[in-house]
């Protein structure tokens, strides 16, 4: 198979979808691997750390695409890649469909074989491709939050953790999941008041049990978080259901009533995000004020440490590159169960019924989809 690493045009976004060692078994297992001059650059990996391991280094992003039978990346493509994209042609890649129509549409018109890091699912219902990210963004929430709160950036000018005499911020946190105990180890660490709330009551009695006084657990309901979120210096969106549009659960009213100068990292905008003000930023400008607090929405924060996210990223993605690789992608799906569980499109058709429950667009079950196209 030939496999096409592009360079991701995603403004700050220093990840790269694949790296040498990568490059190395896949080569050894004598596929061909394209990657685009200068895309590991940012995460800094040379293009003769790939040539060394058996890569090809091409210029130009419109021939590796020309060429790959799968494209390996970090971020879903923008628009000016859509037409990039040939019919069959294996994406492998977080995708967030459920965010973005345009982007559905797009990718079912170019009639793609989509399969999407953050919806391959363990029996257990974990989502090992996206937790490494979730781990980096919930303990980046916390820094980027702590330093939103400083005046100069519009905050309210507290420190988390406070001094000897004077009370610490108090940071709330929505979604207990892998973002959500991320941050909360931050937050302790730095001192601050921490509030977890999650409608999981099991979760909520294991940080209990690991973190014990250092934090309150509280069950996630209308009322608990609308009380929550008054008192909040900074409030940390880290709710996820796998696949589908995250829902709103602070509304722009209690946005409103919040303390002036407080801080929202809406982790969960990269799926529509949980605050109802919260929407798409960029790292060069991450940042907006409505009703007097912070918004934090930047959709790709492990973007802002990409030497770490990229060896951690590469760390989950690469075995299933491989099974599709020697195995070919109808046949992988076929026989593992979990690589099955990330197929989204497949040449025109959605199959992630969140994503169509998301986007109202008509969706083919994952048992019709087994059933008719994995049939040989």
């Amino acid at each position: 198979m030939i496999i096409g690493v592009p360079k991701e045009i995603k403004p700050q976004e220093y990840r790269v979808g694949i790296i040498p060692a990568g490059v190395r078994i896949l080569t050894k297992h004598l596929h061909k691997v394209l990657v685009q001059e200068s895309a590991g650059e940012g995460s800094g990996i040379t293009d003769e750390d790939y040539t060394s391991t058996g890569a090809i280094i091409v210029k130009e992003a419109e021939k590796i695409y020309d060429e790959a039978d799968m494209i390996i990346k970090v971020k879903e493509p923008l628009e000016e890649e859509y037409r990039l994209l040939k019919p069959g042609q294996i994406l492998y890649t977080y995708l967030h469909l459920a965010s973005s129509k345009e982007l559905t549409l797009a990718l079912l018109e170019r009639k793609i074989i989509g399969i999407a890091y953050e919806t391959i699912q363990l029996s257990n219902g974990s989502l090992p491709l996206l937790i490494p990210m979730s781990e980096i963004a919930g303990r980046m929430a916390i820094q980027i939050g702590a330093s939103c709160l400083e005046k100069e950036k519009g905050g309210s000018g507290i420190l988390l953790g406070g001094v000897p005499g004077v009370r610490p911020g108090s940071v709330v946190i929505i979604g207990a999941g892998t973002v959500g105990i991320n941050a909360a180890k931050i937050a302790i660490g730095m001192g601050a008041k921490v509030t977890i709330l999650d409608v999981n009551l099991d979760r909520l009695r294991y940080l209990d049990d690991i973190f014990g006084a250092r934090v309150t657990t509280l069950f996630s309901d209308q009322q608990t978080i609308e009380e929550s979120s008054v008192e909040a210096d900074l409030l940390i969106g880290a709710v996820l259901l796998p696949g589908a549009r995250a829902p709103i659960l602070v509304n722009r009213n209690l946005v409103s009533r919040m303390k002036p100068g407080s801080v929202i990292v809406d982790v969960a905008v990269d799926q529509g995000g949980c605050v109802e003000t919260i929407h798409p930023t960029f790292h060069e400008n991450p940042t907006y004020i409505i009703d007097g607090i912070v918004h934090y929405g930047v959709a790709n924060i492990p973007g802002a440490v990409p030497r770490t996210s990229t060896f951690a990223l590469a760390n989950v993605t690469l075995p299933h590159a491989i099974k599709i690789a020697d195995m070919g992608v109808e046949n992988a799906l076929k026989h593992d169960s979990v690589l099955l569980s990330g197929i989204n499109l497949y040449k025109g058709n959605l199959i992630c019924k969140p994503v169509g429950d998301s986007l109202d667009i008509p969706c083919t079950a994952i048992d019709t989809f087994k059933e008719s196209f994995l049939t040989f």
